[in-house]
């Protein structure tokens, strides 16, 4: 069987999902924007993760520009609102300043479907997610699937567009890579699979 010149080799592909990394905000090229278009590409890839029903789960917010600043000043106010007197400074300054330092910052939300299980959809976004972050690799940019800071507050929800039964599931930063990781390192697969073979 001849195999198809639009699909990538099994090694392009293992060597995409080991490239993978977690590119943390402060990792990124400072002031360095992303086309939208790209952007746009990296979401339809997300848009063809499983789903169980066909239910098609994930929400995506996008933040760019002064829309960054909206998200940081949103996201630690209400921080410092829920915390009081307990407030964390450098959580509140984290939350104020790391979606500054990303080209665009997507708000990932679930939206509930009440004919599944409710772990299938969040699965399904999960899965999403993946799509989104192996195309940004695919791409040459940095992505970062945040879920600090105020993903499962319930007072979040309507900024982002999420009635009471869905979830923010969390953020996902993008920018170019300006400062390369380190290695990534796992644990052998043989220790994490067993086989049942009669």
């Amino acid at each position: 069987m001849a195999a198809n010149p639009l699909l990538p080799t099994p090694e392009q592909f293992n060597h995409l999902v080991l490239a993978r990394r977690s590119i943390q905000p402060v990792q990124f090229e400072p002031g360095r924007v992303i086309p939208d278009d790209m952007v746009l590409q990296l979401l339809e890839n997300a848009n063809w993760a499983p789903t169980h029903k066909r239910t098609e789960p994930w929400r995506f917010v996008v933040f760019k520009g002064e829309g960054l600043k909206r998200l940081a000043e949103f996201q630690s106010g209400l921080y410092r609102a829920q915390a009081g007197e307990l407030v964390d400074e450098k959580k509140a300054q984290k939350l104020a300043q790391n979606p500054l330092l990303a080209s665009h910052v997507i708000a990932i939300g679930m939206k509930r479907h009440h004919i599944l299980p409710e772990i299938e959809e969040v699965e399904a976004v999960a899965c999403a997610v993946q799509n989104l972050h192996l195309s940004a690799v695919a791409y040459g940019l940095g992505g970062y699937w945040g879920s600090g800071g105020i993903t499962y507050v319930e007072e979040a929800k309507p900024f982002f567009g999420l009635g009471p039964d869905d979830k923010l599931l969390g953020f996902f930063y993008l920018g170019y890579v300006a400062q390369l990781p380190g290695r990534n390192l796992r644990k052998p697969i043989e220790e994490k699979v067993s086989w049942v073979r009669d």
